[in-house]
């Protein structure tokens, strides 16, 4: 049998852009493993190694600035890297399958942060989900929905049983079940009815149904419910890395920041070469 997995979190962040990490996420996911990726895309005109002696160390102290907050929240297992690139979503993407990032968090405001709308697809992955929400649940009093669509009445009562697999699922991890509920909505346009119900909750977590979170998660639905949405959204993969059958042009440069590089004064000139995949 696998050991389990620790459930680690991928939080792409702009740090040149003005986007940071509300506290109350901070606060929420201060239980689960985290890489912070600090990132720039820059245009095709602008080189990586121009980008980075430029904005290379206010960029890292931005940063630095996320990495302490998540230790101070009582993050056991935070860890961040720094990114300059001309493709954001490869570079998310590579950085996923190296850290083996269980799900991927899209950030948007989140004032207040106490109930998450799981969105069901289907079955596959029920359990991966489960124990990932699990984790997050940990020291926290969030409580979860899970929430499905059907085309008509006809799928009415499938979807019941899918939801009551999904929840049973969640009880099984040792959720109390009063913090578990569920949801079934009739609609033809799932994608709309997901995006009315996120009105009543704070965080959407939908799971990852094909081999590559570079397209479900950023050119599927997931891209049109990050956009739809004033909540963040998190992303669960599935339970496979796809790095050994997808392949991947990175043309990015990676700055020294994590752990003993970063604390120690590494500089802008101390970078690693562009990872390039192909």
């Amino acid at each position: 049998m696998a050991a389990p997995r620790d459930h680690r979190v991928l939080i792409p962040v702009d740090v040149l852009g003005g986007e940071s990490v509300p506290t109350t996420v901070i606060d929420a996911f201060a239980s689960v493993p985290i890489v912070l990726l600090g990132y720039r895309e820059l245009p095709d005109q602008t080189g990586t190694d121009h980008a980075r002696d430029q904005y290379g160390a206010r960029a890292r102290a931005g940063l630095e600035k996320l990495h302490t907050a998540f230790e101070d929240a009582g993050c056991l297992d935070v860890t961040s890297r720094l990114v300059f690139t001309h493709d954001r979503l490869q570079t998310f993407e590579r950085i996923a399958v190296e850290a083996s990032c269980d799900a991927v968090l899209l950030l948007n405001p989140a004032p207040v942060l106490e109930s998450v709308l799981v969105a069901i697809r289907g079955e596959v992955n029920l359990d991966h989900i489960a124990m990932h929400l699990e984790t997050l649940l940990a020291g926290t009093e969030l409580t979860v929905t899970f929430f499905h669509v059907v085309a008509d009445e006809t799928d009415r009562e499938r979807g019941t049983e899918l939801l009551d697999a999904a929840v049973d699922a969640l009880a099984d991890t040792g959720v109390d079940r009063d913090r578990i509920d569920s949801s079934l909505m009739v609609d033809g346009s799932p994608t709309t009815a997901i995006l009315d119900a996120t009105r009543d909750y704070d965080l959407l977590v939908v799971g990852e149904s094909r081999p590559s979170i570079r397209r479900f998660i950023f050119r599927d639905r997931a891209k049109t419910l990050a956009k739809g949405t004033v909540n963040p959204v998190l992303v669960i993969r599935g339970e496979y890395l796809e790095a050994d059958n997808t392949e991947l042009t990175v043309d990015d440069t990676e700055l020294p920041i994590d752990d003993d590089a970063g604390r120690d004064g590494a500089t802008a000139d101390e970078t690693e070469s562009p990872d390039n995949e192909s």
